[in-house]
């Protein structure tokens, strides 16, 4: 059984987890700019792999770059890319009401859909984590829930909350609980915890199973992710999850760091 530096130099491509892993909201933790830049110089690949679909690629790139991290369009696999994935998978050329962000209905309508606010126009519903999140959206939504009984409802991703530099703020997981407690209706969630974002970069790389890691702060989404595409899930304990939270978990990641920090010690080992 290999020892933690033998399975962090193991890997190839890191699946990062962003806020809570490389950052906390505008302060970029110390290690960051190194890491990145290491697992480069030794060949490796990373991806920025985040459930936050309140932001297009386009604003993660701009994000970044104001915290002295240089990426492109290719370096990221976010909730919105695989819910659009999905979408023209199973529901191509659908009218979609989109309770999320201009920038999520950016992201949708460059993946070629049509994205309209007038409920009667509506073929499928997509949550987002909605920073602009008005009544009327939650009123919209529970009308089509309640009114077309088979309409198809997506969200983006499972997440309580949204890591702030002060705590947390409800995030789509939390709006989706107060929708299902006003129509008793759940959605299909694509993002972390499911395994469609670690297989969608896997695919698109052309990584193996074993020598792939999703690295993230929370064990229910990022860890489970992981788990649940069977490849490495690391834990970091610089966000949202708390030696008790860890402690009381079903799922177990596959590895535990104090931060992401960790990976560069045993690069440079």
């Amino acid at each position: 059984m290999m020892d933690k530096t033998e399975l962090l130099r193991s890997i190839r491509l890191y699946l990062f987890d962003m806020d809570g892993t490389l950052y906390l909201g505008n302060r970029l933790y110390s290690f960051t700019i190194e890491l990145l830049q290491t697992l480069k110089q030794t060949g490796r690949r990373y991806l920025f792999m985040t459930n936050n679909s309140s932001k297009s690629v386009e604003d993660y790139i701009k994000k970044l770059d104001t915290l002295g991290i240089q990426a492109d369009r290719e370096d990221f696999i976010t909730s919105s890319q695989a819910t659009a994935y999905y979408l023209k998978k199973e529901h191509p050329g659908k009218r979609l009401y989109v309770c999320g962000t201009q920038s999520l209905k950016r992201e949708l309508k460059r993946e070629g859909f049509s994205v309209t606010e007038n409920v009667d126009e509506t073929d499928v519903i997509v949550m987002g984590f909605d920073t602009e999140l008005t009544f009327q959206k939650l009123r919209d939504v529970s009308y089509l829930l309640l009114s077309r009984e088979s309409i198809p409802y997506i969200a983006t991703n499972p997440d309580y909350v949204c890591p702030t530099e002060f705590g947390a703020v409800p995030d789509c997981g939390s709006v989706c609980d107060m929708i299902f407690n006003a129509t008793g209706k759940r959605p299909v969630v694509i993002g972390k915890p499911s395994p469609l974002m670690p297989q969608l970069a896997m695919e698109q790389w052309g990584y193996g199973k074993e020598e792939t890691a999703v690295v993230g702060d929370r064990i229910y989404t990022d860890v489970k992710s992981g788990l649940n595409a069977g490849i490495t899930g690391i834990l970091v304990m610089s966000g949202e999850t708390t030696p008790e939270i860890l402690a009381a978990s079903a799922d177990k990641p596959h590895l535990v760091l104090k931060d992401a920090g960790e990976i560069l010690a045993a690069l440079r080992a």
